[in-house]
């Protein structure tokens, strides 16, 4: 149905590059509308203006114009741009049912990764304020969870991690298995598969999208590090083992697809989150970053090659990911609701 993208704002996000962020967010948008409609959120109505003029500069993938008509602007502020981790998760209904609406979003608590940041309430507040523009239903959780914490299959199977979602600076009276249970009612989901850490770098205490994802309900793709010294070397080894050793709900293993770590990027000395699993995947097409190292074309080549049917856009993304995060961070995907009778 349509892509949720937040304008950038907060020159906190991005020290010393923010100038350098916007031009990038353009290309994403546009990049977004040659393959579907985008809803992008702007902190101050006043600057839509300035926004729909810096977008409509670029260039589509194709070299063409941007397909302006597809780009909506909401006046809705925010205090940050990752709407994955705040947005709406939307659910559709599997039968038609005369109870309740085909559709619904689940309202996640949203506390800045732990509290780590501020100030949080305007994002927390962007499901039901989407839900006023839209008409959706929202239901409302009451657990902690960040969109880019999770990755389901469709086929009733979540990817997840045990460094982010069992840390208590998110919800510190839940157990494993009351998180497991929550997952199950407000996702509908039936089993949940762990993996451990998170890359070095990752703020959000281990977010899987920086990891591995499904690319269809029987195949995951996964980062892997090939320099033995290398601090994610280790950890990205042991995710990988623990996805061999996984099994779907027929008892059988996953198929495993494996991509390259782009070079190391380092902030004042810190190492960025920089990751080629932290892709979005659209109507006819995929979005990868790109950190502008050799592992970029082999990335490319791999995504095109698990992705035959979409093409494959690359996003300049090594300033972007000052910010701690990439293109699958920034957006949110709202499905077109099911049909009745189909």
């Amino acid at each position: 149905l349509a892509t949720y993208l937040v304008w950038p704002h907060n020159l906190d996000t991005w020290p010393g590059k923010f100038e350098l962020v916007p031009p990038i967010f353009a290309l994403i948008a546009a990049a977004l509308a040659h393959f579907e409609p985008v809803r992008i959120l702007v902190r101050d109505a006043a600057r839509i203006a300035d926004v729909r003029e810096m977008i409509a500069a670029v260039s589509a993938p194709d070299g063409g114009p941007v397909r302006m008509s597809r780009i909506d602007f909401l006046p809705i502020a925010t205090n940050d741009s990752w709407i994955r981790d705040y947005g709406p998760i939307f659910l559709n209904r599997i039968a038609p049912s005369e109870d309740g609406p085909m559709q619904i979003a689940m309202d996640w608590r949203f506390n800045s990764w732990g509290g780590k940041y501020g100030a949080c309430n305007l994002d927390d507040a962007v499901p039901q304020r989407l839900a006023e523009y839209y008409g959706f239903e929202v239901v409302e959780t009451g657990m902690v969870l960040e969109g880019g914490s999770l990755d389901v299959n469709g086929g009733g199977l979540l990817l997840t991690t045990e460094a982010c979602l069992l840390n208590k600076n998110r919800n510190p009276s839940m157990n494993r298995e009351e998180i497991e249970e929550h997952l199950r009612v407000y996702l509908g989901v039936e089993r949940i598969l762990w993996l451990g850490e998170g890359i070095a770098g990752d703020d959000t205490d281990g977010h899987v999208d920086d990891l591995a994802r499904f690319i269809a309900a029987n195949i995951i793709v996964t980062v892997v590090e090939q320099d033995t010294v290398d601090v994610n070397y280790k950890l990205l080894q042991d995710n990988l083992q623990r996805l061999h050793a996984m099994r779907n709900r027929r008892g059988e293993p996953f198929t495993i697809a494996t991509l390259p770590m782009p070079a190391p990027l380092y902030f004042d000395g810190v190492r960025l989150p920089a990751s080629y699993a932290n892709f979005y995947i659209t109507n006819g097409g995929v979005l990868m970053p790109s950190f502008g190292c050799a592992a970029d074309q082999v990335a490319q080549a791999t995504l095109a090659r698990l992705f035959p049917d979409r093409r494959v856009v690359a996003i300049p993304s090594g300033d972007l990911v000052w910010g701690l995060g990439a293109i699958h961070c920034l957006t949110q995907q709202h499905p077109a609701p099911p049909r009745i009778g189909s």
